[in-house]
C-alpha cells in the first residue's frame, strides 16, 4: 500500500478532514472522556470522524474500534504533565511498528526555536526517511518554540516558517495551532494543513468561529481532541465541526449544532 491510498482513509472525498486526537494519556493518563478508548473511538466514528490520532498501545489494543477510520500513529513523547520547561521531543516508536498496527499515517511534534530545532527537525528527517521506505504519509505536528511553548511563540510569522521548514524536511501533511491571518500560513506552504484544537477552551463560539476561519483561510481539515470528547456535547460538537469542515457551513449554522 502506498502513500495516496493510505490518505485516501484519513481524507474525506472533499479533500477534507475532521480527525479526532485521542493520544493525550500517552503524557497525561486516563483523562476524562479517555478513560474507556473503545467507548470514545465508536461514539467518535459514529459521529462521523474521519480519522483517529492515536498512540501505539491504543492502536494495538482497539484494532477492531479503529477499522472503520483512518489511523494516524504518534511517534514521540514529548513530556509528561508533571514535567515543565521542555519543549521536545524524544522519538520512541519505529515508523515499521506503526505499519504493524495498521496505521495509515505517523506523525511527531516538531518546530523551530532556539535550544529544540536542530533536534526536532532531526527528528522529521529521520522520520520522513523511514516513511518513504514503507509508503507510509509522515504528518509534522509543528509548534514554534517546541512542544507546550509560551502562546507569544505562536504568530502568523513563527507558524509560515514552521510550515515550510517541514515541507522542505519532508514531511506530507502539517498539523499546526491557527491565528488570525491563517491564509498567509497556507499560501506559504504546498502541503495540506490541518488544525489543531488546542487547550480546551471555555468559550465554544470562539472556537467554532476560529475552526470556520482556518477552513475559510484553506486548511484541510481539523485534528482536535479536548475540545471534542472533552466538550458537554461530543456529538454535537463533532456534528458541529464536521459542518463546517465538509459542508463550508457557516458559523451560526455549526453552532446551531450545540443547542
Amino acid at each position: 500500500m502506498g502513500k495516496v491510498r493510505r490518505l485516501e482513509r484519513i481524507f474525506h472525498s472533499d479533500g477534507n478532514t475532521t480527525i479526532v486526537a485521542m493520544d493525550h494519556p500517552a503524557t497525561s493518563g486516563p483523562v476524562e472522556g479517555l478513560i474507556k478508548p473503545a467507548d470514545t473511538i465508536k461514539k467518535m466514528i459514529d459521529g462521523g470522524a474521519d480519522a483517529i490520532l492515536a498512540t501505539i498501545g491504543t492502536a494495538k489494543n482497539f484494532e477492531k474500534e479503529l477499522a472503520r477510520a483512518g489511523l494516524i500513529v504518534r511517534l514521540d513523547f514529548p513530556s509528561s504533565d508533571i514535567v515543565s520547561g521542555v519543549y521536545d521531543c524524544e522519538l520512541m516508536i519505529e515508523v515499521e511498528e506503526a505499519v504493524k498496527a495498521g496505521a495509515d499515517a505517523v506523525i511527531i511534534t516538531a518546530g523551530p526555536g532556539k535550544d529544540i530545532e536542530r533536534k526536532t527537525f532531526k527528528n522529521i528527517s529521520i522520520v520522513a526517511r523511514e516513511c518513504e521506505k514503507y509508503g507510509m504519509p509522515f504528518i509534522a505536528e509543528m509548534y514554534p518554540g517546541g512542544f507546550n511553548a509560551p502562546p507569544e511563540m505562536i504568530n502568523i510569522s513563527t507558524l509560515k516558517l514552521s510550515a515550510r521548514m517541514a515541507a522542505e524536511f519532508g514531511a506530507d501533511m502539517i498539523k499546526m495551532p491557527y491565528r488570525p491571518g491563517f491564509e498567509e500560513v497556507v499560501e506559504g506552504c504546498y502541503l495540506p494543513i490541518v488544525v489543531l484544537g488546542g487547550a480546551k477552551t471555555k468559550s465554544q463560539d470562539e472556537f467554532v468561529a476560529s475552526i470556520w476561519d482556518a477552513i475559510r483561510c484553506g486548511a484541510k481539515g481539523v485534528a482536535i481532541g479536548r475540545n471534542i470528547w472533552g466538550h458537554s456535547n461530543p456529538a454535537g460538537m463533532l456534528k458541529a465541526l464536521n459542518s463546517i469542515v465538509h459542508d463550508k457551513s457557516d458559523v451560526a449554522t455549526a453552532l446551531a449544532f450545540l443547542k
